[in-house]
């Protein structure tokens, strides 16, 4: 089960599974095009026998990529990418209020056995270049199962305001739109995986799903190009209710299957949260990325099998 990883530097790191060969996934934290909202980014990510599970700039929205963590509206500034949605007005092209997600060093880049590990310090920044944020980052790769053919990819950010005024994370649910509580971790799945099946440890369907909270969301869609499925399963933890200005914000799911595959354990879907001068947010995720059509039996007897 040993991991392998091989650094790119000023480019991407890449963790591959030596047994079968499989690249797991790219780390990309190069700079991208502006108006995309710079920022860091998994693609590919794949599966142990190789299935594609992301996808990177479709032509719907080319802000899309892989797996990412996002800001779609931070203090009247857009740290998601492309257009901005203003209530009454719609999304409107406003590259004044795009931000960016810059990497400033690595505190470690390792990989022994079956584990990877890459720990990442973050700057956030408005339009303007002002630090608005600093973050650190892990990302980790662990419980690797190639009898259940499945992997774990762990998330955790923690991020401290360094404005001299609290930091308000919104949505456009926040500012009018219905439905569209989209912000933090993001994944766009691949165009093959529209209409696929979703599903928590109690209900069913993607758009009943919408905006309600459940610990852990799955995703399975079928590949074009090859026989099978695969199954993305999203875990918030307990841990990530924050207590601000407003109360508390536990997760609350964004998702879709059309027009295309997409998920979020959204931090601001409902309601802003504020973040004071100096203070603190940690959020932690973990997703499990499995070759197969895993049902609801299957995968919460996998997630209870392992604790936070």
């Amino acid at each position: 089960m040993t991991l392998s990883l091989n650094h790119a530097h000023g480019d991407r790191i890449t963790v591959a599974h030596e047994a079968t060969g499989t690249e797991l996934f790219a780390y990309v934290y190069r700079p991208e095009a502006a108006w995309e909202a710079p920022k860091p980014y998994l693609h590919p990510i794949r599966t142990l026998s190789g299935g594609l599970v992301t996808d990177y700039r479709p032509n719907d929205h080319r802000w899309h990529k892989g797996l990412q963590l996002t800001a779609s509206h931070l203090s009247g500034q857009n740290l998601w990418g492309g257009n901005t949605y203003v209530h009454g007005e719609g999304y409107l092209a406003l590259p004044e209020k795009i931000g960016s997600m810059a990497h400033v060093a690595f505190g470690e880049v390792s990989a022994v056995g079956d584990r990877a590990v890459i720990a990442e310090q973050l700057t956030w920044h408005p339009h303007g270049g002002e630090l608005w944020a600093e973050e650190e980052r892990r990302i980790e790769v662990c419980d690797v199962d190639p009898e259940a053919g499945s992997w774990t990819l762990g998330w955790t950010s923690t991020l401290t305001n360094r404005r001299a005024e609290p930091l308000r994370f919104g949505s456009p649910t926040t500012h009018g739109r219905p439905a569209a509580g989209y912000t933090g971790l993001f994944w766009r799945g691949p165009r093959a995986f529209r209409d696929g099946t979703v599903f928590t440890g109690g209900s069913d369907g993607g758009e009943d799903l919408m905006g309600g909270q459940a610990p852990w969301l799955a995703y399975v869609g079928e590949h074009d190009g090859r026989d099978g499925h695969a199954t993305v399963v999203f875990e918030h933890s307990p841990a990530n209710d924050h207590t601000g200005e407003k109360g508390t914000h536990p997760a609350h799911w964004f998702v879709r299957s059309d027009p295309f595959a997409a998920v979020a354990p959204s931090w601001a879907f409902h309601e802003e949260m504020v973040l004071a001068p100096g203070d603190t947010l940690h959020r932690s995720y973990r997703v499990l990325v499995a070759d197969g059509a895993w049902d609801r039996e299957q995968v919460a007897a996998h997630l209870e099998s392992r604790t936070w």
